[in-house]
């Protein structure tokens, strides 16, 4: 590949002037690239990220999977432990996913400088934010035992939490490395990093949870490891990738290292509501799910197993959802918000094809679902929690539909800037939907599991409804998140010519 520094300055543009082969080159790869706005441009994105998704989604169900055939205690703390863990992580998780609009709206307007500038500021924000995850470590036990589960549970709950928690800084640095791929439109980038990570997590999991030779038998602490060294894998693997000469060359990293400072607080501005976001809704989650281990040790299970089935269709709707905020953030630079709105409804039409095949099997193949669960689980434990879980996925099936609209609409208007009315609305539905229900019921009545998941599915079903109605308002269309002078590509690229299709050929193929 031709390099700029073979070329002359074009002092109009200031940037290299182009040879004849580049131009050559260039054509041939505007060819190639999906048309702006089509379902090819769509799924070239999100495929890569569905599987992406689905392959986390499979590591959280194999594990829970292991720790069931270990031990039903272990399954029963493993997700309030977990979404605890994600309530505390939250909001720097949210912050550091956000980064990818910046990414996208930057390549938008063909600011490779920005880009590293982007991906600089997130560094430094993953080892602040991962530090501060670690302090919290040593708290685990004792905020478990004010929670009071059964004292097994409680143990296993607080060696799991605290695990994650020193494990903070590399979850944190590999959402934020993905961003630099994801925001680019290079998820294929993603989607092999993880499927590696993933499948060298499983092997790890049934060895540290059983025990295999050298590696002693650990249980769910076990689990917990290896979610930890499958973060670090992850970073080395994108950290790595950076250095390709194809993409250092263009980026440049090491000149745009230095701390700036309007970028990182115009970062903060936009990203915190996200984060905060994401803080209310898992936190209102936590809640929920840690009064539910108050009805007992049947319920708490069967709703573990239930929501771990649930992120079969969850996830990959996420993978879809990260496509629409990355072309929506693109789209929004470049001025053409007609095409973003396009790419949307195209998400939600395959989205909901995808969630009505889901509540299908839910519906009426849940026995194959819950195979590999009873597999090797204790039977008179399991065979309680089986029918629970039966019952369970009939508000599952009720309420993903739901689910679906509050994650690619609300990816879609976060994806342009809108993300204040994401905090407020979520907040709002949190304290009034789950929260308040959760503290009336529990602390006046004894509500049954079904009551209670009633109303949490009453929750999602507004959520979904009240992303769909601001999208249709059409206030995201005015929005953006990068410096006024670049929308439309301002001097760096016409909305004639889409700037992604002028990025290069990415290596990761021929890794």
């Amino acid at each position: 590949m031709a390099t700029t520094t073979d070329c002359m300055t074009n002092p109009l543009e200031g940037h290299p002037a182009k040879s004849e082969e580049q131009v050559v080159a260039s054509t041939e790869s505007l060819v190639s690239q999906p048309q702006p706005g089509s379902m090819r441009e769509l799924l070239t994105i999100a495929i890569p990220m569905v599987i992406s998704a689905g392959s986390q989604s499979l590591m959280h169900i194999i594990d829970r999977i292991y720790l069931t055939w270990h031990h039903v205690d272990e399954v029963a703390a493993a997700l309030p432990a977990g979404i605890i863990f994600w309530a505390v992580l939250s909001i720097f998780h949210g912050m550091g996913s956000y980064v990818n609009t910046f990414v996208a709206q930057y390549e938008g307007a063909v600011r490779p400088d920005r880009v590293a500038a982007t991906m600089w500021q997130g560094f430094y924000f993953a080892l602040i934010s991962g530090g501060l995850l670690m302090l919290l470590a040593p708290f685990s036990a004792m905020f478990f035992a004010m929670v009071g589960h059964d004292v097994d549970i409680q143990r296993h709950e607080s060696t799991y939490l605290s695990i994650l928690l020193l494990g903070g800084v590399p979850t944190v640095l590999a959402t934020i490395l993905g961003t630099f791929f994801t925001g680019r439109g290079k998820t294929t980038v993603v989607m092999f990093v993880n499927v590696v990570s993933v499948a060298f997590n499983a092997v790890l999991d049934y060895a540290f949870i059983f025990g295999w030779g050298p590696i002693p038998e650990m249980g769910i602490a076990g689990g917990a490891l290896t979610d930890v060294i499958a973060n670090i894998t992850t970073c080395v693997a994108l950290g790595g990738l950076l250095f390709w000469p194809s993409i250092a060359s263009r980026y440049q990293f090491w000149k745009h290292h230095g701390f700036d400072r309007e970028l990182t607080l115009r970062m903060l501005y936009y990203g915190f509501p996200v984060g905060l976001l994401l803080l209310i809704d898992v936190s209102g989650w936590a809640f929920f799910m840690n009064a539910i281990g108050w009805l007992g040790k049947a319920e708490q299970v069967a709703t573990n197993l239930a929501f771990n089935l649930n992120t079969l269709a969850f996830i990959p709707v996420i993978g879809l959802g990260i496509a629409v905020s990355t072309l929506v953030g693109m789209r929004i630079t470049e001025g053409r918000p007609d095409l973003a709105a396009r790419t949307t409804w195209l998400a939600v039409g395959l989205s909901v094809g995808y969630i009505l095949f889901c509540s299908g099997i839910y519906l009426f193949l849940p026995q194959l679902l819950l195979a590999p669960y009873e597999w090797k689980a204790h039977g008179e434990d399991f065979s309680e929690v089986k029918v629970v879980v039966i019952q369970l996925l009939w508000f599952v099936a009720a309420y993903s539909f739901f689910d679906t609209l509050a994650i690619v609409f609300g990816s879609a208007i976060r994806g342009a800037g809108d993300t204040r009315f994401s905090m407020i609305f979520t907040l709002i539905c949190v304290l009034a939907l789950l929260i308040a229900p959760t503290v009336i019921l529990f602390g006046w009545y004894k509500p049954t599991l079904s009551m209670c998941w009633a109303y949490c599915s009453v929750y999602i079903m507004v959520m979904g409804l009240g992303f769909m109605f601001r999208f249709l308002g059409g206030k995201w269309k005015s929005m953006r998140v990068v410096e006024p002078d670049l929308v439309g590509g301002g001097i760096h690229a016409s909305i004639h010519t889409p700037p992604v299709t002028v990025l290069e050929v990415e290596p990761i193929s021929s890794v």
